[in-house]
């Protein structure tokens, strides 16, 4: 690729994204016939802790576009890593050998770090925070029926679930500022009591008005933001 035009690398570049969306359409067309089981595993964290428990299906067009938005979910999750390793396929042979070994580990990480933090708020966080909301709601001073929206359950769980895989990766940001020396760790130790009330700030926007979940998203990115410190470069 070194040897190549630049029409040459536009081309091969293109040909790697068809690659990608390729795979795209065929998860797709796969997610479209397990969207239910996968409806019922995003459930689990609700029925898990309200046994006798019901989705609301408002409208005739509710189960097309659960099943729509479930599938364009499993699409996604699985054409990104393609993604990623075709773009690393493309720009690899332009990089140097210090500059691969920096930016493999990266990417690598990347998803994992990203499945950790959705696995923390699967497992974790909203089966607390779904019992808080039921126990609240079946204890109304006035008769009530709780009956949540389908598709509003699975828009704040899948939700959830993004927010804790990205702010997840809050050490992979830190460490690739550290290593392109615009963030030198002596800096970042110097403002750490900082960074932590921005990260209870980032915290208490990010999660449901509850004390609980904001805990359980600010601790482990506390967590994470002291854990990056090690890896960072001493100036």
């Amino acid at each position: 690729m070194k040897n190549m035009t630049l029409v040459q690398h536009f081309s091969e570049l293109r040909r790697r994204m068809l690659w990608a969306l390729l795979i795209g359409v065929l998860a797709f067309i796969c997610g479209w016939f397990i969207a239910p089981q996968l409806q019922l595993f995003l459930t689990m964290p609700l029925l898990g802790v309200w046994r006798d428990g019901a989705l609301l299906y408002a409208g005739l067009s509710d189960g097309l576009m659960i099943q729509f938005s479930l599938a364009g979910l499993f699409a996604l999750f699985v054409m990104l890593p393609v993604l990623l390793w075709h773009i690393w396929a493309w720009i690899a042979p332009g990089l140097k050998n210090n500059e691969r070994k920096f930016i493999w580990p990266m990417l690598v990480m990347s998803p994992i770090l990203f499945l950790m933090g959705a696995a923390f708020a699967f497992w974790v966080l909203l089966p607390i925070v779904f019992k808080f909301f039921v126990d609240l709601n079946q204890g109304a001073p006035v008769p009530s029926v709780m009956l949540p929206a389908a598709r509003d359950y699975l828009s704040l769980a899948i939700g959830m679930l993004k927010i804790f895989g990205i702010a997840f990766q809050l050490p992979l940001v830190l460490v690739l500022l550290n290593r392109l020396g615009i963030l030198p760790r002596t800096r970042v130790v110097k403002f750490r009591r900082y960074a932590i009330v921005g990260i209870v700030i980032v915290a208490a926007v990010l999660t449901p008005p509850d004390v609980v979940s904001q805990i359980l998203l600010a601790l482990p990115m506390w967590l994470l933001f002291e854990f990056s410190i090690l890896f960072m470069r001493h100036e």
